[in-house]
């Protein structure tokens, strides 16, 4: 009877549940985490996020790689370097909002909150 109409994706019984699951499971790692906080500063490159998040290049592009299948990140290649970037804003949003959740749960007035009141003045 309502087969043409659409399952918001913010319902609870939306298809886009489970895939969210997948998209908190890939980000349930502290490395992956990392570097996408770095990569809210714009793209970089694979050498470039190894030192920030003080790794190997190596291991940096076995994370990457799984972000990349996630389509959290995206990448382009310039000759031998790898660069990879933000697949969109949601990516940096979601983990910038884990992290502001975790700063609440050690501090009852967070640093994110001084800073909202410092941008309204």
């Amino acid at each position: 009877m309502n087969a043409d109409e659409k399952i918001c994706g913010l319902d609870p019984d939306s298809q886009f549940v489970e895939l969210a699951v997948e998209v908190f499971a890939m980000l349930a790692d502290a490395t992956r985490v990392r570097l996408i906080l770095a990569l809210r500063d714009g793209e970089m490159s694979v050498n470039h996020l190894a030192g920030i998040v003080d790794k190997s290049p190596a291991s940096v592009s076995q994370h990457l790689a799984k972000l990349r299948l996630a389509r959290l990140v995206s990448s382009r290649q310039e000759g031998t370097r790898v660069f990879y970037r933000l697949q969109n804003e949601h990516a940096g949003r979601l983990v910038t909002d884990a992290i502001f959740q975790a700063e609440h749960s050690v501090d009852g007035n967070p640093r994110h909150h001084h800073q909202d009141e410092q941008d309204k003045q």
